[in-house]
């Protein structure tokens, strides 16, 4: 599986540390507006090729797949791109900006038969497993709640009146968008679509979520999703059954250790998970379903983003956040 890279930031070059352990993937092309800003990136992997011009990399015919990392508006319109040149795409989170972005890259994906993943870590993750397997025990489940903040250094840059991508409209930024959706990802590979969706927002002046909460309502039970980029806070995760509780110690986003306790007995502590870099095990996902042309796989996990995707537009919508891309649709 040969791959070129569409941005330079910080997580792409996380991904390429995690794609160097895997075995049949190789990254043969990275694109960057400015040649300069990639030769780093591109010296310490061994990427042989640099383009600055995107149609040149996308007309590479030694590029099967391209992985998407560019500012979250532009998502859309480059994994369009990469689609109609015949490329199977990895696409950084959020997929899209909005539901109907997704659900057309989904249509053009399964028109061209090509493979269409979003690059969302924790839902591969083998804890995820481990979860799975224990949730029986709790019993009826009542009540799930989350917390993922981070104090953005971005944030510094707001309040002194910058207004960087990630707290742009413009650019389809914000708590929801950028750190809450590791919680709703979490929660709905779990349980699937809630019945209702709220959010109440703590909001910058251009409209932005700097953080805010996310209220999932589903048949037996409540799920309440914290997302903060303006503080930090005890990440974690917790699910709670009439029988038990269970702790993802961390948080939805590396989901590093599992605690279960039910009722009096000892509490018991879980991990499979033996990688440093946690990226490792989405790669080893997408790998693994392009060798095997694993379409059907590849389609189950597309719903899932596509339903991550509406929940995300109704959480905005609940709360008035309106990016630039909602104009065009």
């Amino acid at each position: 599986m040969k791959i070129a890279t569409i941005g330079t930031g910080s997580i792409v070059d996380a991904i390429l540390s995690a794609i160097n352990e895997l075995e049949d993937v190789k990254v043969t092309a990275m694109y960057s507006r400015k040649r300069e800003t990639a030769q780093e990136l591109a010296g310490k992997y061994g990427v042989s090729t640099i383009y600055t011009d995107l149609e040149s990399l996308l007309s590479d015919q030694n590029v099967d797949l391209v992985y998407i990392a560019s500012p979250n508006s532009m998502h859309y319109e480059q994994a369009y791109q990469a689609l109609q040149h015949g490329k199977h795409v990895v696409c950084e989170k959020p997929f899209t900006s909005t539901l109907q972005e997704a659900e057309t890259l989904i249509a053009l994906a399964k028109e061209k038969n090509l493979l269409l993943f979003e690059a969302i870590s924790n839902i591969h993750l083998p804890n995820i497993k481990i979860i799975e397997e224990q949730l029986p025990k709790l019993g009826a489940i009542k009540l799930i709640q989350c917390n993922y903040s981070q104090y953005s250094r971005k944030y510094n840059d707001l309040l002194a009146g910058q207004t960087p991508n990630v707290f742009n409209p413009e650019f389809s930024g914000g708590a929801l968008m950028d750190i809450n959706i590791y919680n709703l990802h979490l929660v709905m590979s779990l349980f699937g679509s809630p019945n209702t969706v709220s959010y109440t927002a703590n909001q910058h002046a251009n409209g932005i979520d700097t953080s805010g909460v996310v209220v999932l309502k589903y048949p037996e039970f409540i799920a309440e999703c914290v997302g903060a980029k303006d503080t930090n806070g005890m990440n974690f995760v917790l699910i709670q059954g009439e029988k038990g509780y269970l702790q993802v110690v961390g948080g939805a986003n590396g989901c590093r250790e599992i605690k279960l306790q039910i009722g009096k007995e000892p509490s018991e502590e879980y991990s499979a998970q033996n990688k440093a870099n946690w990226l490792y095990y989405e790669w080893e996902v997408f790998r693994d379903i392009y060798l095997a042309k694993n379409y059907k796989r590849c389609y189950e996990l597309l719903q899932h983003s596509r339903s991550v995707m509406n929940v995300l537009a109704e959480a905005r919508k609940n709360a008035g956040i309106i990016f630039a891309a909602d104009a065009d649709k």
